[in-house]
């Protein structure tokens, strides 16, 4: 594996790498989802210092398991979040790395990404809370002929409830509560709503 000898880092390690990068914002967050959140984990900010996104992927590829980590053939994700994740997933494993789009609402490969029938495909995210588009990015990677062993993620806010169908590795679980638009708590209700992520118009 490309990158092995390179030191992995502990739980802590990693918490403190999101939290230097300003990563964990406070406030009253619309998620990609539609739910609601008093916290966001912005991880574009963790990842736009390359070293930084190495050393996070890198821990993550060596706390696959041997069999699983020895199988991958390339790393897939879904664009935008899961792209430069996916890219830093398949330098840590060295493997190619390519994203799926979906400018017609459904996922493809595109730009000449193309999967061997049967290839063993990672599928790679940034962070997973419903789970949503890891599940159509694992349909949209088997429909193009990959076989996906594992779904892996920077970060899982699914409070671990999360079933993509798949073996899941996340780097990390941040148990933050997420609330239905018509279900906030006061607290939040009194705050003005903000979009921060890339679907936000």
């Amino acid at each position: 594996m490309t990158g092995a000898a390179s030191p992995t880092l502990s739980d802590a390690q990693i918490l403190d790498e999101f939290r230097s990068a300003g990563a964990l914002l406070d406030g009253h967050f619309i998620l990609s989802s539609g739910l609601r959140s008093p916290r966001y984990l912005q991880c574009a900010r963790v990842l736009m210092n390359p070293a930084r996104g190495a050393r996070l992927a890198t821990t993550l590829a060596a706390r696959l398991p041997d069999d699983v980590r020895a199988a991958i053939s390339a790393v897939v994700s879904p664009a935008m979040g899961g792209v430069i994740a996916g890219h830093e997933m398949g330098r840590a494993l060295g493997v190619d790395a390519m994203f799926l789009e979906r400018p017609d609402g459904v996922f493809h490969l595109r730009r000449g990404f193309a999967l061997a029938p049967g290839q063993k495909v990672l599928m790679m995210e940034d962070v997973v809370t419903t789970g949503l588009s890891s599940r159509e990015a694992i349909a949209a990677i088997r429909a193009a002929g990959g076989e996906v062993i594992a779904a892996a993620a920077l970060v899982d806010r699914s409070n671990g409830s999360v079933d993509l169908g798949v073996p899941f590795f996340p780097l990390i679980r941040l148990d933050v509560p997420s609330y239905a638009p018509d279900a906030l708590p006061p607290e939040l209700a009194a705050i003005p709503a903000i979009k921060p992520g890339s679907r936000a118009a």
